[in-house]
């Protein structure tokens, strides 16, 4: 068994001083039922559109031999996904906008209005503090490389929903942390971070980010408005989630001790 870390520093943030994700954590349950359920439930259609079409993708972050990391979700950048879709029209192979926006409302109303309704009432009463709300997999072996998700406004939460025993961890900075089932771990994702799994099982969480509630909520909707423009630029099916940005720089790995990062880093 995993001791907990209870200490808290500028990167591992205590969730307890953000009420606004109380509200998720005690609904973790139905929030873990609902994903159970949508991938014991769905049919091989529903999936596929859902991981085309629902997930954010990056360019830039990679990870070691085939291991993989998936993910899909329901809010971006404080938009429903349906919305998000309409307001950026984005255009995939195999569905046009306005077809993926349909589909999109269908699947979140069938398999996630717990979850809807939850994320609903916490931004209707904290200023839309929740920018993206999404379940991330990091299925067996994965070994994300060292990367950073700059934005100075934005914290990552990551409530625990299906957290197998064994190594499954982040490493950020100097520290390694854990998930547990029904808890947060909070993170300032800017600092350089690689998180792995070296189990033979999944692990799921409801990635959560939000503004940070110690800057100014102008500075901080004017920053996610040019960023996200850019990254959608880039790369429209990141979602506004992942950027160029992204990628950590050499002095990262040798300020915080990633030698063998940077070694595979180079091998890539």
């Amino acid at each position: 068994m995993v001791t907990k870390m209870e200490t808290f520093n500028e990167y591992h943030l205590d969730p307890k001083q953000f009420s606004f994700l109380e509200s998720l954590q005690d609904n973790w349950q139905v929030i873990r039922d609902e994903f159970k359920y949508f991938i014991n439930n769905a049919s091989p259609e529903e999936l596929k559109f859902t991981y085309d079409v629902l997930g954010p993708k990056s360019k830039t972050i990679k990870t070691k031999g085939n291991s993989k990391y998936s993910a899909f979700g329901i809010l971006f950048q404080g938009l429903f996904i349906e919305k998000y879709i309409q307001l950026h029209q984005i255009e995939y192979p195999d569905y046009e906008s306005h077809k993926a926006s349909e589909k999109a409302l269908a699947l979140r109303e069938k398999y996630f209005p717990n979850l809807a309704r939850i994320l609903e009432k916490v931004n209707f009463s904290n200023d839309n503090v929740i920018r993206n709300a999404y379940f991330g997999t990091f299925h067996p072996g994965l070994d994300i490389k060292l990367h950073v998700n700059y934005n100075p406004h934005m914290n990552r939460g990551y409530l625990g929903l299906i957290v197998p025993e064994g190594d499954i961890a982040m490493k950020i900075c100097h520290d390694m942390l854990y998930w547990h089932e029904g808890e947060f771990m909070v993170l300032d994702h800017s600092y350089p971070h690689c998180p792995h799994n070296y189990t033979d099982y999944d692990r799921t969480v409801l990635v959560v980010d939000f503004f940070k509630t110690d800057k100014s909520l102008e500075s901080a909707i004017e920053f996610e408005k040019e960023q996200v423009a850019q990254r959608m630029q880039d790369n429209p099916y990141s979602l506004g989630v992942f950027g160029k940005s992204d990628k950590a720089e050499v002095e990262d790995f040798i300020k915080y001790g990633f030698a063998h990062q940077l070694e595979w880093d180079k091998a890539l």
